[in-house]
């Protein structure tokens, strides 16, 4: 029966449950309430990190949610009607899902048409490491706006590694919209400034402009970077990063946050505004690297890359995230 099922908790003795279920039933209180203790969650929020960094969450966003959610727990009530699992595990739940929705809400459409109505072209600066696909992602995020009735170009300011102008003009062939480059070993900052204003000149909606890919360690090329920033201020910064990576994200996105915000000559430093996670049809149910950047940076995942069509761009499914991490 459905209703006996909801009020009964059938377990063995021996087990770990089964001896946490006998503890608990002796704190019940006149109300019928239970007041839970840190004996009653600590083993099964240990089961539920552990289920986390299975999934690829970096091991110490994974320690803090925990211990987040034991603290919120421990001292409340629960009617005896109530599995402890199943308290615990919906706090988790909450708790993740509250992560992947942070604040800042970016609309990138409505952002675009709200620039367009000053004439002014909306800039977004694609950010990240070597390798993680970062050209790629922007022709799709350049296919994306275009679905959306909006006219792009793209900016070549990786002037860094050979082949990049190339690879790009490749992508701007296909999509059908204007390359601005300047060739190789020229200030990206500067780049970006020159095709700023070409872009208001051909009444181009966005620009989305490219830069060279680097480690987070690499001191010239992030003094580069943030010169560009500061001196362009995009509408967006956002970062690429491979959805496969767990706590090398966390470092890595932390590091160019850190940066950006050291090197900033601004009152309010430009920090990365967003994620783009590629490669996301790759990891199965390893999506743990998402809920980790989020946390990290409190800037939202925008869109996951998920194949080699253009196409291939989608928005970050929370619900189904959180379902992933916890299955």
């Amino acid at each position: 029966d459905e209703d006996e099922d909801e009020g009964e908790v059938v377990v063995k003795e021996t087990s770990w449950l089964g001896g946490m279920m006998k503890n608990l039933n002796k704190k019940i209180n006149v109300s019928g309430q239970a007041v839970l203790e840190e004996s009653d969650v600590k083993p099964i929020l240990e089961t539920l990190k552990d289920k986390l960094i299975s999934k690829n969450v970096a091991e110490e966003v994974a320690q803090k949610i925990v211990n987040t959610v034991e603290s919120n727990m421990v001292g409340k009530k629960l009617t005896s009607f109530t599995r402890v699992t199943t308290a615990v595990t919906k706090a988790v739940e909450s708790a993740l899902t509250q992560i992947l929705s942070p604040g800042r809400n970016i609309n990138i459409l409505q952002e675009v048409e709200a620039s367009r109505r000053e004439g002014e072209p909306y800039s977004i600066v694609f950010i990240g490491c070597n390798g993680v696909g970062k050209s790629t992602n922007l022709a799709k995020v350049a296919f994306w706006l275009m679905q959306h009735g909006m006219k792009v170009m793209i900016a070549a300011c990786d002037t860094f590694r050979s082949g990049a102008v190339e690879q790009l003009r490749t992508h701007t062939q296909r999509l059908g919209v204007e390359l601005f480059e300047r060739g190789y070993e020229k200030d990206p900052a500067a780049v970006a400034k020159e095709a700023l204003k070409k872009a208001k000149e051909s009444r181009c909606d966005v620009l989305l402009i490219d830069t060279a890919g680097r480690m987070q360690d690499n001191e010239p090329l992030m003094r580069a970077l943030s010169k560009l920033i500061n001196m362009n201020n995009p509408n967006l910064t956002l970062f690429v990063g491979e959805a496969l990576v767990g706590n090398e994200a966390v470092d890595q996105l932390t590091k160019f946050n850190n940066r950006l915000i050291e090197l900033s000559s601004q009152d309010q430093p430009h920090k990365i505004d967003g994620i783009v996670l590629t490669k996301f049809d790759t990891i199965d149910n390893k999506v743990g690297a998402a809920l980790s950047m989020v946390y990290i940076s409190g800037a939202p995942v925008i869109f996951v890359g998920c194949g080699q069509q253009y196409s291939d761009l989608r928005r970050l499914n929370v619900k189904q995230i959180v379902s992933v991490l916890l299955s």
